[in-house]
């Protein structure tokens, strides 16, 4: 891998046969077409010398860490994504998008990526100022990973193109609200030039705007 020179990180979420295979019960109904595009991207990111994440769910066999909300809908559909699963209900990657040397691998207990994992602390070691994210599902763990990354100060990049949901309404309404609140979304084309002048350094422009208030304080009155 290359020198980072764009200071972000990619960010794969749920991209599972549990949640992308059409035979498991949890699968997301538009997952499955998206794994090219994200392929792509995955590729294009480890060609800029961009950190690639995987961040995946995985239970326990009699679960206890499932969530109240799934767990009934957990059992029914045969208890998906255990340790060491295999076939359409398991924690396996598609092909095409399995981690490589250099990726990192992290298992969230919940929808964000952030929540009680190593996470942040991995990208602040890294340096790391901006966030691209990719995966599944748009509204759930791809928003609340957005919301969680902008409210830990970082900059948040969204291929749609590399999302998906379980309608094409749900999927537009969820990138809108996420493009409002601050993230930049980018065409799969687009990010084929990324670099780190492609989106804004929200952060950045706060930090200089802050320092300049506080040498002139006289211009706040």
């Amino acid at each position: 891998m290359g020198r980072n020179i764009t200071k972000s990180a990619m960010i794969v979420i749920d991209m599972e046969r549990g949640f992308v295979d059409s035979a498991s019960a949890h699968c997301i109904c538009t997952a499955q077409g998206t794994v090219p595009a994200c392929t792509e991207a995955i590729e294009q990111a480890r060609a800029k010398g961009i950190p690639v994440f995987f961040v995946n769910r995985m239970y326990r066999a009699d679960g206890s860490d499932v969530e109240a909300t799934r767990y009934n809908g957990w059992i029914a559909g045969g208890r998906a994504m255990t340790p060491g699963s295999t076939g359409a209900c398991s924690c396996e990657m598609p092909d095409g998008m399995k981690p490589q040397p250099g990726d990192y691998t992290i298992i969230k207990p919940r929808w964000s990526a952030f929540f009680q994992t190593e996470l942040d602390l991995i990208l602040r070691r890294l340096k790391i100022e901006h966030l691209i994210l990719i995966g599944t599902t748009t509204p759930n763990c791809v928003r609340t990973t957005c919301y969680d990354a902008i409210a830990l100060d970082y900059n948040v990049v969204i291929l749609p193109e590399c999302c998906s949901s379980q309608t094409e309404e749900i999927q537009r309404v969820n990138l809108e609200d996420m493009e409002r609140i601050g993230a930049k979304l980018l065409s799969l084309e687009e990010f084929k030039q990324y670099d780190r002048n492609c989106a804004p350094d929200f952060v950045q422009q706060v930090c200089e705007k802050v320092a300049k208030d506080s040498r002139n304080p006289e211009e706040n009155l």
